[in-house]
């Protein structure tokens, strides 16, 4: 997906044509907002928004990846066919729920850093990480996934679901036109739930 991503307040959240989900009111902790994606027309197409400990590299970094945070980072993806750019001169990429597993898989990773690697090292190891998470998004029907359905809007939805040391990985789509992405580490996502963000500011 070529988008830019950066943090961005609750303004720029309700930019988005499309509906943000996060965990439901089940969920009694810590919410904040993480950052959105643009086109390079300055259309929102996909953003994030975390629930629990902010994940920090520092902990990682210390040996302690996981001691204390525990979170889940919840990833909305506009659901766009192929289409032209605004100039006419090219077509880009469609979405899918591949594009939501992809976007939680690379999320996860740039907050992991495994203890035992010296930070030189890191860029080239999230380089390779990171291409290793393209191509599991991409196979979404390969063994590496398992099935889970999970409630959004109340509604039970089948997901696809993987697990590493890391932590996990879940993606799927609403009947609001969306596809979700899910991240975390600490916090099972088996006894999760989604639903549509009425309030921003809940984030903010």
């Amino acid at each position: 997906m070529e988008t830019t991503s950066r943090v961005r307040t609750v303004d720029d959240y309700l930019l988005a044509p499309f509906p943000w989900y996060g965990l439901d009111e089940a969920f009694t902790g810590q919410r904040w907002l993480m950052n959105v994606g643009a086109s390079a027309e300055g259309t929102v197409e996909h953003g994030s928004v975390g629930h629990g400990d902010e994940p920090s590299l520092r902990w990682a970094a210390d040996g302690r990846d996981g001691e204390r945070e525990r979170f889940a980072v919840v990833v909305t993806v506009a659901a766009n066919p192929v289409r032209r750019t605004a100039d006419n001169t090219g077509v880009l990429e469609a979405t899918s729920v591949s594009s939501a597993a992809w976007l939680a898989g690379s999320g996860l990773l740039a907050v992991t850093w495994p203890a035992q690697m010296d930070h030189t090292l890191r860029d080239d190891w999230l380089e390779q990480q990171t291409e290793t998470a393209f191509v599991l998004a991409d196979d979404l029907a390969g063994a590496d996934w398992s099935a889970l359905s999970l409630p959004v809007d109340g509604v039970p939805t089948p997901f696809h679901y993987r697990e590493s040391e890391f932590g996990w990985v879940l993606a799927g789509s609403t009947r609001e036109g969306v596809h979700l992405g899910a991240y975390g580490r600490g916090m099972s996502a088996y006894g999760l739930g989604f639903s549509v963000v009425k309030d921003l500011t809940a984030y903010a």
